[in-house]
Parts: C-alpha cells; structure tokens; sequence
C-alpha cells in the first residue's frame, strides 16, 4: 500500500511540472503579443524569444498547411504548436507533445467562440481593452496547463456570474 502511495505521489508530482500546456498565446498579423500565458516559469527575455519565434515560424506558412508545428527550436523537445488564424489574430497553443492536435484546435474554436459571445464580434481591440475579462474568460477553460472546461454554456455561465459578483460589488462600494 504505501509503495502505491508512493508511485501515485511521483506521477501527481511529475504531472504537476510537466502540464499538458505550456503557452498560450495571441498575436496579431504584425507580430504584437495581445495575449501570453505561460504556464511554465520562464524568464521574461526567453519569454519574448519564444513568442518572436512563435511568429515567425506560423505567419510564414501558407494557408493550405496543417495547423501545427512538432519540435520547435526555442520550446523544449516533445512541443507543438498548435494554432489557428481568425481575421488578424493568430491563437497558438504551445502544448506536450503527446496532445491531439485536433482536441486543441477544438480547444482554441471553445476560447475563440467564448470571447465572441462575450464581446459580441471579438476583435483585437477587445482584447487590448477588456485583458482582465478575457483572462478569466481564459482561467475558465484551461488553469495551470490542464484544460478544466469545454462546455461552451459553462464556460459563459461562469462569465456571467463573474460580471453579476462585479457589479454588486461596486454598487457596495458607492
């Protein structure tokens, strides 16, 4: 018994550090960063690195390619890229190597079907204006590189609720 205890604890350790997604970010067709979450501690200038990287790998692929890239330079071996263009916005998800391309293009189709019932139409000045909606927006589907919603209704529900706790609290505060 205490030796499957010990194995369970291992594996939860071992999940824990090496989560199913490692980056998630937004980018605009010029290469402007509107969204990065990191879900692995890196330094701020590796940071950069990689999201300079990130784009100029993805803008220069043409349209009729698949949506992912395999063992990209400044991402550590067993990482994809997976991402997916809407109007001027490229959405990537750097992801473990063992992820189904196709589950994450899903998930980035949740991500962006949310923002666009929220913000009715999203567009990249939504997502310069409204940050804090749409990292919660964000926190509601993945949360520390394990995705913890799909449910697009769920996901929008929790939103409301969010806005609901909001406007009460600044109405206790006048």
């Amino acid at each position: 018994l205490r030796q499957l205890i010990w194995i369970q604890h291992i594996l939860w350790s071992d999940a824990l550090f090496h989560s199913m997604i490692k980056g998630i970010l937004v980018i605009n067709n010029h290469g402007k960063p509107r969204l990065t979450k990191f879900y692995e501690h890196l330094p701020v200038e590796r940071q950069q690195n990689m999201i300079r990287e990130c784009f100029t790998l993805i803008s220069k692929r043409s349209d009729r390619v698949c949506n992912f890239l395999e063992d990209v330079g400044a991402w550590s071996k067993d990482t994809k890229l997976v991402y997916r263009v809407y109007a001027t916005l490229y959405f990537i998800f750097v992801v473990d190597g063992s992820e189904s391309e196709l589950g994450i293009l899903d998930l980035i189709h949740v991500f962006v079907e949310s923002l666009d019932h929220v913000f009715e139409n999203v567009c990249e000045l939504d997502l310069i204006f409204h940050t804090d909606k749409v990292h919660h927006i964000l926190d509601e589907i993945v949360m520390g590189g394990m995705v913890l919603e799909t449910n697009l209704q769920e996901i929008l529900t929790a939103v409301k609720e969010q806005e609901e706790l909001e406007s009460r609290g600044s109405k206790l505060i006048k």
